[in-house]
């Protein structure tokens, strides 16, 4: 679950893995309820059970990712059925069926113009949808590499994308020429989240293991690695100045790190 903007139509991206857009203030929250997508108001002190204010059902089985584009008027949403639907945040209404992975649907993330959405899946491949006005649903571009899941992904402000999966690797791609640009290799677990720095020199992991990783994007060189979590890292982000990563564990604590390592890149410059 995460607590968004007050204004529906500026609900932010968190659950997207990007803090930098919109203020996360306790407005509202999206969250997975069996085979349904709830969008729901809150107050400042979050209810246990709260009353959905929107329920859009379509999916057939349980719904595993949700993500809200960047300018909070779409929201995607994507499981079991191997079925990707993205839905009018205000109306409830599905704008789009977006059916092609061959397993369930694990991932998704909206491009920074709104013009793309990429999906992860079972399947092992990540599919960007073309969702310009006038263009086939059907249209996409299936990006292979992976072995594993595709457990999670990110865009960068720029348009690239990172993408995490159970082959323990983190490959980062140039969507608009379909391209690997590098592959992260040295987690020892499947990695469960990913997030560019602001600058997109470097990119934070979170593996399925007690560690956190940052890694130079361009070299594919790890920078650090994080260590102290009490237990399975879930996830993980820069702050906006990308002075500060955060991550969260599975043993209720947040661990708060500065960060002022310089890539090597950077270091040239």
């Amino acid at each position: 679950m995460a607590r968004c903007c007050s204004q529906p139509q500026r609900m932010a991206a968190c659950m997207a893995g990007r803090p930098g857009v919109g203020s996360c203030c306790g407005g509202c929250t999206a969250t997975q309820v069996g085979r349904r997508c709830c969008v729901c108001p809150v107050s400042c002190h979050l209810s246990s059970s709260p009353d959905p204010g929107l329920v859009p059902a379509g999916h057939q089985r349980s719904v595993e990712t949700v993500s809200f584009s960047p300018d909070s008027k779409q929201l995607a949403s994507g499981g079991w059925d191997k079925r990707v639907m993205i839905w009018e945040v205000q109306s409830g209404q599905v704008l789009r069926l977006l059916v092609g992975h061959r397993d369930s649907v694990q991932s998704s993330d909206f491009s920074p113009t709104v013009n793309c959405l990429a999906t992860g899946s079972w399947d092992s491949t990540i599919r960007i949808w073309d969702l310009r006005a006038g263009t086939p649903a059907v249209s996409h571009q299936v990006l292979e590499g992976h072995s594993g899941n595709i457990s999670c992904l990110c865009y960068s402000a720029s348009g690239l994308l990172a993408s995490g999966s159970w082959d323990k690797t983190i490959h980062i791609w140039k969507p608009t020429t379909s391209s690997l640009l590098v592959q992260l290799k040295g987690h020892v677990t499947w990695v469960k989240s990913v997030a560019f720095s602001p600058d997109e020199l470097r990119l934070v992991s979170a593996g399925y293991s007690r560690m956190v990783k940052v890694w130079d994007c361009s070299t594919g060189k790890c920078l650090e690695t994080l260590k102290g979590v009490l237990d399975v890292a879930h996830t993980c982000a820069f702050t906006p100045d990308g002075k500060i990563l955060v991550s969260g564990a599975a043993d209720q604590t947040r661990r708060q790190a500065s960060h002022t390592t310089k890539s090597p890149r950077a270091t040239q410059t």
